[in-house]
C-alpha cells in the first residue's frame, strides 16, 4: 500500500485482527530492517535453488520467529493494570503509555512518534527462539529420523515444548487471544482426551508429551506442514512483489486511474472507490488496510458526491474486502487451497474468478441504484486524463498480466511472481519519482519480510490445531457430528457451515479461520457428495467475509471511524454491498451446475450459470434497494434465490418471478406519479 498517515495507521492498528507492530529507531531498527531484507533474498533465491521442505521451513521460521519478538510489544504492560482495575468503577481513567498507543508498523514508521525498544525479556525470547529453531538444523538427518520412529531425546522434547510456548506467545503478540486460546484447548485435547466418556465421539486414546511434540516439531504434520509452507513461499514472495509495486509507484497510479475513468457519472464516486479496491488489492491482502487507505482519499469525494455517512463507510469497506476476494494475488487462504488440493495457484485463481466478477457486479448495480435513491452527483477531481495515465503509467499492469501468462505456460507460481517482481523493479526507472535505487529496494525487500510476519506466526500456530486434528482423527469425528446433526441433508450441513466459519472469523484471523474450517467442516461437505474444489471454496469464501458480518464487521468498523457514520448502519450497508458474496457460494456446493461458477465445466455451461447468476445477482440488487415496495422486493428475493439453484425449471420460475416483481413495480410506480 501507499505509505499511511499516523491517522490512518492508527486506524488499521484499532481493526484490523493483527496487532501494530512497534516502532524500532536508531540501529535497532536498521538491524531488523537489514535481517528482513537478507530474509526476503534467502527467500527469492530458494525459488531457483530449493532447500528440502522441513529444512526450508526450519530455516525461514528461525529468522521470522526471533523477528516477531523483537518488532512486537507484549501488551502486558497495558493488560495485566487494565485486569487488576476491573471492578474499580471511581477509579481514574489510566494514563496513556506507549503500550497503550497505536502507532504504526515498523515499516512505516517515519520517526513521528518515539521510537520503542525491545525489553530483556523480549530478547530472551527471540534468542529462545533461534536456538530451539537452529538445534534442529545442526543435525537435520538424526532430527528427521527421530522424528519418523526413532525415541525423542530429553533436548528434543524440551525444545518442541519450548517451541510451542513460543509460538503461543508471538500469536498472542500478533493477533490477540483467541486463536491462542484455541490452539491451548486442542493441546490439552490432545493430552487428556483419553479421559473423554468412551461413549462421546471425540474421545480418543490420548497422547504423552513425546508423541504430541513428535507430531508437532519433527515432521510436516504440524509447526512446518502446509500453513507454513504457504507462509514461506508463497505468501513471503507475494508480500514482496506488492512492497516492490507500492515502492514503485503502482499504488498511486491504480488510484489516480480510478479517479480518471470515472469521470461524469453520478455513479461515478462509488463506481471509482470499487475499482480502486479491486485494484489496491494487487499490493495489499488486508481488507481492513485497503479499507483505510482508500478511504483517506475517496471519503472526501464521496462526501462532495452527496453519499451519506453510512453508505460511503459501506462502500468503502465492501470495496476494501475485494482485496482479499479478487485475482491475481488473492489472499494468503487462497495458496493454502493451492496446497490442500494439490492444483496450481492459476487454477485457484480460476475458480475464484467468475465469483469475483458477480461480486463486483453486485456491487456497481447497488451502487448505481444508491447513486439515485441519494441523488448523487458526479464530482470534479483533480486527475489526470485515464487515457494519458494509462500511456504514461500502464506499464504497472504488465507484471500482473505476466505472472498469468507466466503460470498458464506452466512456470510455478513461485518463478511467475519472482519474475514479475524483477519486471516491476525493472520498469521503476521508467517513473524518476520512483526509481527504486538501493535504498528503496532494501526498503522493499525489509517491508516484505516484517509485513509477513504476524501470517507467519498464525501460519505456525494453526500447525497445531492441524496436527492435533491428523493425530487424534478429530476432523473426521467432528465432520461426522455436523452431517448426523444436520441428519445427512446437504442444505442444513451447508448452512450450518457457513454460520460455523463466519463466528470463527469473528474470533481469528481469516487465514486461521480458514484453515480450522477447512480441516473440519470441508470433509463434512465431502461426505455428503461436494468436491473438494467446491468445499474449500466455499470455506474461504465465508472466512474473508467475516470480515464484514456483525458483529464485529472490521473492514465496515474501520471505514465508520473514517466517515464518522454510525458503526452499526455502516455494518449493514456492508452487508448489502457484499450480499452476492454471501449467498453465491451456496450456489456452488448445493446444486449440479454449481462447479460451472468455478469455471468447471463444458464452455457453453459456465457461460450460461454465469449469465444466469448475473441476473441473480440483480434480482438481489432489486430486491435490497432497487424497488421501494416490499411486494416487489419479496418477490425479486424469492426469484434470486430460485435462479441459484441453477436448475432448468427454476431457472425458469425465477426469471416468471422476476417479471412479475418488475411488473408490479412499474404499475405501483405509475400509480404514484401518475405524471
Amino acid at each position: 500500500m501507499t505509505e499511511l498517515s499516523d491517522r490512518e495507521a492508527e486506524l488499521v492498528s484499532a481493526h484490523e485482527q493483527e496487532r501494530p507492530a512497534r516502532q524500532l529507531g536508531g540501529p535497532l531498527r536498521l538491524g531488523v530492517w537489514i535481517v528482513g531484507g537478507l530474509l526476503s533474498v534467502y527467500s527469492l533465491v530458494v525459488v531457483f535453488r530449493p532447500v528440502e521442505a522441513l529444512e526450508h521451513r526450519l530455516t525461514f521460521l528461525a529468522v521470522a520467529l526471533p523477528l516477531v519478538f523483537l518488532c512486537y510489544r507484549s501488551g502486558w504492560s497495558s493488560f495485566l493494570p487494565r485486569l487488576f482495575r476491573r471492578g474499580a468503577a471511581a477509579s481514574p481513567p489510566p494514563e496513556t503509555t506507549a503500550e497503550d498507543d497505536p502507532p504504526a508498523s515498523v515499516q512505516r514508521a517515519e520517526g513521528t512518534r518515539r521510537s520503542e525498544r525491545p525489553s530483556v525479556a523480549d530478547w530472551l525470547l527471540a534468542a529462545a527462539s533461534l536456538a530451539v529453531l537452529v538445534y534442529p538444523l545442526l543435525d537435520i538427518d538424526g532430527f528427521r529420523d527421530r522424528g519418523s520412529g526413532a525415541a525423542l531425546t530429553d533436548l528434543d522434547i524440551v525444545a518442541g515444548l519450548a517451541l510451542t510456548v513460543l509460538l503461543l506467545e508471538a500469536v498472542r503478540r500478533t493477533v490477540g487471544w483467541s486463536l491462542t486460546i484455541i490452539c491451548v484447548i486442542f493441546l490439552i485435547y490432545a493430552y487428556y482426551g483419553a479421559y473423554l466418556p468412551i461413549d462421546w465421539t471425540i474421545g480418543h486414546r490420548g497422547f504423552d508429551l513425546g508423541q504430541i511434540v513428535s507430531q508437532l516439531y519433527t515432521g510436516t504434520e504440524g509447526f512446518f506442514g502446509v500453513p507454513m509452507q504457504v507462509a514461506a513461499s508463497y505468501i513471503i514472495l507475494f508480500t514482496i512483489y506488492g512492497a516492490v509495486l507500492d515502492y514503485s509507484g503502482a499504488s498511486k497510479f491504480f488510484i489516480d486511474l480510478s479517479f480518471a475513468a470515472f469521470r461524469k457519472s453520478r455513479a461515478a464516486p462509488g463506481r471509482t472507490v470499487t475499482t480502486a479496491g479491486f485494484l489496491l488489492g494487487t499490493v495489499s491482502g488486508s481488507g481492513v488496510a485497503t479499507t483505510v487507505s482508500l478511504g483517506s482519499v475517496a471519503w472526501p469525494v464521496l462526501r462532495r458526491a452527496g453519499y451519506p455517512k453510512e453508505p460511503a463507510g459501506g462502500i468503502l469497506a465492501a470495496g476494501g474486502i475485494g482485496a482479499i476476494l479478487s485475482p491475481p494475488t488473492l489472499g494468503a487462504a487462497a495458496f493454502i487451497i493451492a496446497e490442500y488440493l494439490r492444483v496450481s495457484y492459476l487454477e485457484v485463481l480460476l475458480y475464484a474468478t467468475i465469483p469475483t466478477l458477480l461480486y463486483y457486479l453486485g456491487i456497481f448495480l447497488a451502487i448505481e441504484i444508491d447513486s439515485r435513491r441519494f441523488s448523487t452527483h458526479a464530482v470534479q477531481v483533480d486527475a489526470p486524463k485515464a487515457g494519458k495515465l494509462l500511456l504514461r503509467f500502464g506499464y504497472h499492469f504488465s507484471s500482473l498480466i505476466l505472472i498469468i501468462v507466466l503460470m498458464a505456460l506452466d512456470r510455478s507460481a513461485f518463478q511467475s511472481v519472482v519474475i514479475a517482481t524483477a519486471i516491476a523493479f525493472a520498469l521503476s526507472f521508467l517513473d524518476p519519482q520512483h526509481r527504486m535505487g538501493p535504498k528503496r529496494v532494501g526498503q522493499a525487500l525489509a517491508k516484505g519480510t516484517l509485513e509477513v510476519l504476524p501470517v507467519t506466526a498464525v501460519c505456525a500456530a494453526a500447525g497445531i490445531i492441524v496436527g492435533v486434528i491428523t493425530q487424534t482423527g478429530l476432523g473426521l469425528n467432528l465432520s461426522a457430528i455436523i452431517v448426523d446433526f444436520a441428519a445427512g441433508n446437504l442444505v442444513l450441513t451447508t448452512l450450518m457451515s457457513g454460520i460455523a466459519v463466519m463466528l470463527l472469523g469473528l474470533a481469528v484471523p481469516v487465514t486461521a479461520s480458514f484453515i480450522i474450517a477447512a480441516v473440519i467442516i470441508g470433509p463434512a461437505l465431502t461426505t455428503l457428495g461436494v468436491t473438494q474444489a467446491e468445499a474449500y471454496m466455499f470455506v474461504f469464501y465465508y472466512a474473508v467475509l467475516s470480515e464484514v458480518s456483525p458483529p464485529t464487521a472490521l473492514s465496515a468498523v474501520a471505514a465508520a471511524a473514517i466517515t464518522g457514520g454510525n458503526t452499526y448502519k455502516t455494518m449493514m450497508m456492508t452487508w448489502r454491498y457484499t450480499l452476492p458474496a454471501f449467498l453465491v457460494p451456496f450456489a456452488f456446493v448445493l446444486t449440479p451446475n454449481g462447479q460451472a461458477l468455478l469455471g468447471q465445466g463444458p464452455i457453453g455451461t459456465v457461460l450460461l450459470m454465469t449469465a444466469v447468476s448475473a441476473v441473480a445477482v440483480a434480482a438481489l440488487a432489486l430486491a435490497t434497494g432497487g424497488m421501494s415496495g416490499w411486494p416487489e422486493r419479496v418477490l425479486a428475493a424469492i426469484a434470486a434465490v430460485l435462479l441459484l439453484f441453477l436448475e432448468p425449471v427454476p431457472i425458469v420460475a425465477g426469471l416468471a418471478v422476476l417479471a412479475v416483481a418488475v411488473a408490479v413495480h412499474l404499475v405501483r410506480s405509475r400509480r404514484r406519479d401518475p405524471a
